[in-house]
């Protein structure tokens, strides 16, 4: 990524005496790697390239087919130790792959980059390549949301003790929590589609913006040049190009990519905190294999690595989106080169980075681990407080005396609380109920009073349609198309 006017110097070599981006050996696909490659890059200049001289025939500049054929047959042909030597002397990479393009193709070598400037292959390349990125995390979150919204469906009935500031409160289901991760994760999706459907090229416009070098190639013929600008842009993919730019296309553009990408960020990260909290409350996991290594030194322990490692690399996410908004807003006139190096950083580490917590959430919902006692257990010592109001309600309907019947249950609420936090024992109030002659009326009605799905709501029914319906409502996304093998 970035625009050739960073002279910065080539890639240094790899290997183990070297620093290698975690993000590229060690964390993200290979797939997003190669998209954010070299090779990919220079290949995506050479193909503008063909694509800005094909066009340039067409509408009439003296262009022969066999430099066409030429430029065709060699756009995998890269010499990089030639690109680096030519870098190294012209302090300029798009002359530096202008002359190794050239060298392999000598009758083309004339027509290669005819009327262009840097950003034409620089930054159609950039938007060339986002396209691409967001393409692959598409699919990826739409499968993330596919297995979170199965993992929904089978734990929909499962009543669990939910928290508000992580306070005991209300009763939900463990399907109906999961909801609410696949309704954020929902309007990412759908945040992403829209960023993607809104990117432009920024197509032929010449150094400053004017297309004044491709208004002199073509004699004055204003239309040829919107012409040309229109035939590139479709070769590239494109719906629309830019009708305005300077040198650059704006930089707004990285600015809305990667805020889309923060928001993901944000999303994942809420999502393994509560996962990570589960597992402290042992309520849930994330998958653990079978000789996997919690602690170095505390071998019974079960980490939440993976939860873990989504929420550092989220936090990293969440703060890149700083960078493209400072350098939009120190743009100087039609360009400045304090874009090139940080955007050949933010832009890259964003989408490796999103791709690796993509990654690693899939692997997680599909192997979250539910233990249903536990939960009951936690349940039952909550409870029998949030039951008070309930066992007033049935006792009025018996006969008794509202005002008596709470007095009577705030004073044996207060000795089992005693009992769980001065004594460390387990809540018995409902024991304490069932003693008193008082409550007579309604001991054989406790049991079904104390159900714990009578207190859960309408979240069953709320996870039907969520996890059901929630993904495939959302607008203008083909959430099943996205997930390409799931109809």
């Amino acid at each position: 990524m970035a625009a050739s006017g960073d002279r910065g110097g080539p890639l240094a070599g790899c290997g183990h005496d070297s620093y290698r981006s975690p993000l590229a050996s060690r964390y993200a696909s290979p797939e997003m790697c190669f998209v954010f490659s070299e090779r990919y890059k220079f290949r995506t200049w050479r193909q503008l390239w063909l694509w800005l001289a094909e066009a340039e025939q067409t509408l009439g500049l003296p262009i022969t087919d066999e430099q066409i054929q030429e430029m065709k047959s060699n756009l995998d042909n890269i010499d990089f130790k030639m690109a680096a030597e030519e870098e190294k002397q012209l302090r300029h990479d798009v002359m530096a792959h202008v002359h190794t393009f050239g060298h392999c193709c000598p009758k083309a070598a004339g027509i290669i980059h005819l009327g262009a400037t840097s950003c034409y292959v620089g930054d159609n390349t950039d938007l060339i390549i986002l396209r691409n990125a967001l393409d692959l995390l598409l699919p990826k979150l739409a499968r993330v949301i596919s297995r979170l919204a199965d993992f929904a469906k089978e734990r929909a009935d499962l009543p669990t003790l939910g928290f508000t500031h992580f306070q005991p409160a209300q009763l939900t289901t463990v399907g109906k929590r999961c909801c609410l991760w696949i309704q954020d994760l929902c309007m990412d999706l759908q945040n992403l589609n829209r960023v993607r459907d809104d990117l432009r090229f920024r197509g032929v416009k010449g150094t400053t913006g004017t297309q004044a070098s491709f208004l002199e190639l073509f004699e004055g013929d204003h239309q040829k040049v919107e012409q040309l600008d229109k035939m590139v842009t479709e070769k590239a993919g494109f719906k629309r190009a830019f009708i305005i730019t300077g040198q650059t296309y704006t930089r707004k553009v990285d600015i809305e990519v990667l805020s889309v990408l923060a928001s993901l960020g944000a999303s994942v990260h809420k999502i393994c905190t509560d996962i990570r909290l589960l597992a402290n409350l042992k309520e849930m996991e994330e998958p653990f294999e079978k000789q996997q290594i919690g602690s170095s030194a505390m071998a019974y322990k079960r980490n939440p690595m993976r939860s873990e490692r989504c929420c550092s690399l989220a936090r990293h996410l969440m703060t890149l989106i700083m960078d493209p908004l400072q350098t939009a807003s120190v743009q100087w006139f039609e360009r400045t080169l304090d874009d090139s190096a940080n955007r050949r950083i933010c832009l890259a580490e964003a989408f490796l980075t999103a791709d690796t917590i993509l990654n690693t959430l899939q692997n997680i919902s599909e192997g979250l681990v539910v233990y249903p006692k536990v939960i009951e257990r936690r349940i039952q010592q909550e409870l029998p407080f949030m039951a008070t109001e309930n066992i007033i309600m049935a006792m009025v309907k018996a006969g008794g005396n509202r005002q008596d019947c709470h007095e009577k249950i705030r004073v044996l609420s207060q000795q089992a609380a005693a009992v769980v936090k001065q004594e460390g024992g387990d809540n018995d109030l409902i024991e304490r109920i069932k003693a008193d002659a008082y409550f007579s009326p309604i001991h054989s009605q406790l049991d079904q009073v104390l159900d714990p799905s009578s207190f859960t709501g309408r979240a069953p029914q709320q996870v039907s349609v969520r996890a059901l319906l929630l993904c495939c409502s959302v607008p203008q996304v083909p959430f099943f198309t996205l997930l390409g093998y799931r109809t």
